[in-house]
């Protein structure tokens, strides 16, 4: 974040930077504190997302936004492989608990599921850490901003994978399935990366496959099935984060020093940058694995492991040190070209600007990065040892071998591999050196696998290709054809289960039928059944039907005696029914349509299986809604809330407190969908030019006079003037009681927004904003800080997330009062659906002052 500070230019938007950028870390922190596999694939698939905004942070630039996408499709195609394989390890163990999944080791392992389980966490984790073959979206993903990569590609996101690996270690590994699988994949990636990241031109296209290389080092050492294996795993994954964040720093302060990050145009920069060249080439020897850093002694850890592996196949357990050491070879290699390309040679020509050292705190972090590669190099176990003692500990458990972190283990084999890498990198650097200044393209010998050309063919293939056989295949582009597939999908996956187990309905006594009830849900049903049938042809007579569905629905809570369903409905209603109207007008014309026999007669066939298919679907929902209704209702449920809804939660409408307390982690989960809709929707229609037969005014009020629709406007204004205030104190008054009594934010949140969609409905988009500071994006910000703020207090007194607190607090005048800390969920409650309906309001009301779009010329 402190580079960050200095490298990002005031032009670029810096507060979106650091929101995506604190999001993430956020989103990295729930994976590894998660204690539940399903939380775990959460925060997961939102390390991805938040990458994919980071990625594409500079999304004007094409490559930025290819890499950005690559990464999205490829990491998330591997999240829901980890979802899959976590299913499955949840259905052999019982639980998805980390800690009962961590104790079931032997029952995973002799599962039938164990090696579908195995595969697909995997191809999660090797998706992630852009593992061979899914490595290529690493590079594109150097378009991102210096300190993403810095971040991102070295210490955060593509750990994951690895982190994955080594915390299901204890339960996934032990099998020839586990070796093959993993170190097979991690072998491959370790040589590939680190052959083809000494032909890289580009600073971050070598980092880039350096990491890969790393990665599939850190891989190759959880596939060998060895305690000690898994202990220099952890070891690199620390040193490596180490010396590649600083790695990537350098790079960034070169490329903002010099204006390239080529480095066929770069030399001798280390008599300009003489300190951030100095710690650029420390850092990079201890990629290189140079001895009294940290690099060489998890290097060293890995050569030791290799000359003792023990495989299902002896001759690759043979073969292994020899692999291992030509990949050392070539990152001493790929280290050279890094240190003697960029600052050292003859001075850089054609540079667009002289460098020169950056800003002081620019390079405070990598000064840090190298220090911490010194000290745990000439001092590890003083440094990083009790903390890798707890990293192990917390893996391997009972089953922590002993291991030294001294820095002179004699003159032994893996120092002499060390010694052959370093020596064999130095000759091939120079043998290479002279087709490396020519700057060829490509690497000799074996193809740049770079799966561009693969992944864009994949997407044509899903995207175009597969709609034009899906339309073969219907004989027909047509929605309704598609998505009468899609009900008929759908209906026969429902009735599946039925046919197998069929529906268990027990016999209740009927109760007494109302008569009243009756003939209000017969005008329910005929206005739903009228809004399906004037969908097509009248979309006001079709949206004012709905809302007499939706009306009949809120007096029927009233009947059950549901007060606080009947006012979210009724206001809900209000709401939704006036956007809707907002929106109709932007829609397209409908195509004029004219009944004749002989079209009725072609569309009997299809409208017959629609017809069909309609009756089977609502059918089966009656049978499944009559099972429900006919068996016993549990007790324990209903008694469980209404007792301990004031004594557990502060307040007598348990309705209330249902929603605020005992499921508070729902509603939390449900206003945030609230605010992402909101801004979805705001985005969406941000850049939406209406067309000029929706700009035109419509024909009863073209006749008017000028002034006319003013004027008849100004009764209204001063009525919805006076109106306001009341609304005001009526949502406060809702809020306030809706622990006790019918209410809440919710039901405030929409009063409060009817009130303001009056004010634009009487007085216009542009009369409205003048008088109003309506900042919709702000709300929807503070109310979603507030609900989590309300549940992060509760670990300040030790207890979980979202538990609720009363205290009695004595006011004069009112006496003592009881205040449960669930209100103050409830104002982030009210603020956020505020905050949403009225962003989707600006959204849509904004339309009417917009320039029309043209026609196609």
């Amino acid at each position: 974040v402190l580079y960050a500070r200095y490298y990002m230019s005031p032009r670029d938007p810096v507060p979106r930077f650091f929101s995506f950028l604190l999001a993430f870390m956020g989103s990295m922190l729930g994976v590894v504190l998660s204690g539940n596999l399903v939380q775990l694939v959460f925060f997961w698939e939102l390390t991805s997302l938040f990458s994919f905004l980071l990625i594409g942070y500079w999304h004007h630039n094409a490559a930025a936004r290819d890499g950005a996408r690559m990464a999205l499709i490829v990491t998330s195609a591997g999240g829901l492989c980890l979802l899959v394989g976590v299913l499955v390890i949840g259905r052999i163990v019982g639980s998805y608990d980390l800690d009962e999944v961590l104790a079931a080791g032997d029952v995973i392992r002799a599962s039938p599921l164990y090696l579908p389980a195995l595969i697909l966490v995997v191809l999660g984790a090797l998706t992630k850490s852009a593992q061979f073959p899914f490595h290529f979206w690493l590079p594109h993903a150097m378009a991102a901003p210096t300190p993403v990569s810095a971040f991102l590609h070295s210490a955060a996101m593509v750990k994951l994978g690895v982190f994955l690996l080594a915390r299901l270690w204890p339960v996934l590994s032990g099998t020839d399935a586990w070796i093959w699988i993993v170190g097979t994949a991690g072998l491959v990636t370790f040589v590939y990366g680190a052959y083809m990241a000494i032909f890289q031109h580009d600073l971050k296209g070598l980092l880039a496959y350096s990491t890969i290389s790393h990665l599939g080092l850190i891989t190759v050492l959880l596939g060998l099935n060895s305690p000690f294996a898994t202990v220099a795993a952890i070891f690199h994954m620390v040193n490596h984060a180490t010396f590649k964040a600083s790695l990537f720093m350098g790079a960034g302060i070169i490329d903002h020093e010099t204006g390239t990050r080529d480095i066929r145009r770069l030399n001798g920069l280390i008599r300009f940058l003489p300190i951030s060249g100095t710690l650029s080439i420390v850092a990079a020897a201890a990629m290189a694995g140079v001895p009294l850093l940290n690099g060489f002694l998890s290097k060293e850890m890995f050569f030791a492991e290799a000359l003792d592996v023990e495989g299902p196949l002896p001759l690759l357990d043979r073969m292994l040190p020899y692999v291992a050491t030509v990949a050392g070879m070539f990152a001493v290699a790929y280290s050279l070209r890094f240190i003697h390309g960029v600052f050292f040679g003859p001075d850089p020509q054609g540079l667009s600007r002289t460098p020169h050292e950056p800003p002081r705190w620019m390079r405070f972090p990598i000064e840090l990065l190298v220090f911490a590669c010194v000290a745990v190099g000439m001092f590890p176990a003083r440094t990083i040892g009790p903390f890798l003692d707890v990293a192990v500990r917390s893996v391997l458990g009972a089953d922590t071998p002993q291991y030294s972190l001294a820095v002179w283990h004699g003159f032994n084999r893996p120092l002499v591999m060390s010694l052959f890498a370093l020596a064999g990198g130095a000759a091939l650097y120079l043998l290479l050196q002279r087709r490396l200044t020519r700057g060829t393209a490509g690497a000799p010998l074996v193809p740049d696998l770079d799966g561009r050309s693969l992944f864009d063919r994949a997407l044509v293939l899903v995207s175009w290709r597969g709609a034009r056989v899906l339309e073969r295949v219907l004989g027909t582009s047509r929605l309704q054809p598609q998505l009468r597939w899609l009900v008929l999908i759908a209906v026969a996956a429902a009735c599946w289960p039925v046919y197998r187990h069929g529906l268990d309905i027990d016999v209740l006594p009927l109760g007494h039928a109302d008569f009243a009830l009756a003939i209000l849900w017969g005008i329910g049903m005929a206005c739903a059944a009228g809004a399906a049938w004037q969908a097509k042809f009248h979309r006001l007579v079709a949206l004012m039907l709905t809302g007499g569905a939706g009306l009949v629905t809120c007096i029927t809570f009233v009947w059950f005696s549901a007060p606080d369903l009947a006012l979210t409905q009724l206001l809900v209603e209000i709401v939704t029914t006036v956007l809707i109207l907002l929106g109709l007008r932007w829609l397209p014309k409908r195509i004029p349509f004219k009944w004749t026999l002989a079209g009725a007669r072609a569309a009997l066939p299809r409208r017959s299986l629609d017809l069909t298919l309609a009756l089977i679907a609502g059918g089966g929902l009656a049978s499944v809604a009559y099972a429900v209704m006919t068996r016993v209702p549990p007790d324990t449920i209903s008694d469980y809330f209404m007792t301990r809804a004031y004594p557990e939660g502060g307040g007598t409408n348990v309705v209330n407190v249902i929603l605020v307390d005992f499921r508070g982690f729902d509603t939390m989960g449900e206003i945030t969908v609230l605010g992402v809709v909101a801004i979805a929707v705001y985005a969406l229609l941000r850049r939406f030019r209406p067309a000029r037969e929706s700009v035109e005014l419509p024909t009863q009020q073209q006749v008017q006079e000028e002034n006319t629709s003013r004027d008849d406007m100004m009764t209204p204004l001063f009525i919805t003037r006076l109106m306001f205030p009341v609304i005001i104190v009526l949502a406060m008054y809702l809020l306030v009681r809706g622990h006790n009594l019918p209410g809440g934010g919710f039901v405030a949140g929409l009063t409060m927004a009817v009130g303001l969609i009056l004010q634009y409905m009487a007085g216009g988009v542009r009369w409205a904003e003048a008088r109003l500071d309506l900042r919709p994006l702000r709300l929807i910000g503070i109310g979603l800080l507030t609900a989590c703020a309300t549940g992060v207090g509760a670990w300040l007194f030790a207890h979980p997330f979202l538990t609720s607190h009363t205290a009695h607090v004595s006011v004069p005048l009112l006496g003592e009062l009881h205040m449960p800390s669930a209100f103050l969920f409830d104002i982030g409650v009210f603020l956020l659906v505020v905050g949403a309906t009225v962003l989707i309001l600006i959204a849509l009301s904004h339309q009417s002052i917009r320039t029309h779009r043209l026609p196609p010329s």
